[in-house]
C-alpha cells in the first residue's frame, strides 16, 4: 500500500446539503477502493487559474490516503463520473529519503 494525495475540485454553486452529500459519496468511494483516509482538509472556495465549465471558482477538498496501487485509476475514474466534481488529481507522495549518518 502506498500513500497518495487526492485533490478534488467541486462545483462552487453547491449548497451545504449538496456539499455534505458529495463529501459523503467521496468518502464511500475511497472506502470502496480500499483507501484508508489519514487526513482530510477542506480548503473551501478558491479562485481557479482558468475557468472550468465556465466557473472561475471551485470548492477544494484534499485527502491524504493510503491505498493499493492497482486501485488508483479506478478511484479517479469513479470520482470523475460525478456531475459536481470538476477535477480529480491523485498524486503519489514521495517517500522520505534515507541518509547514512
Amino acid at each position: 500500500m502506498r500513500k497518495y494525495e487526492v485533490n478534488i475540485i467541486l462545483n462552487p454553486n453547491l449548497d451545504q446539503s449538496q456539499l455534505a452529500l458529495e463529501k459523503e459519496i467521496i468518502g464511500k468511494a475511497l472506502e470502496a477502493f480500499g483507501a484508508r483516509v489519514e487526513k482530510v482538509e477542506e480548503w473551501g472556495m478558491r479562485r481557479l487559474a482558468y475557468p472550468i465549465a465556465k466557473d472561475t471558482q471551485g470548492y477544494f477538498l484534499w485527502y491524504q490516503v493510503e491505498m493499493p496501487e492497482d486501485q488508483v485509476n479506478n478511484l479517479a475514474r469513479e470520482l470523475r463520473l460525478r456531475d459536481n466534481v470538476r477535477r480529480v488529481m491523485v498524486v503519489k507522495t514521495q517517500e522520505p529519503l534515507l541518509t547514512k549518518a
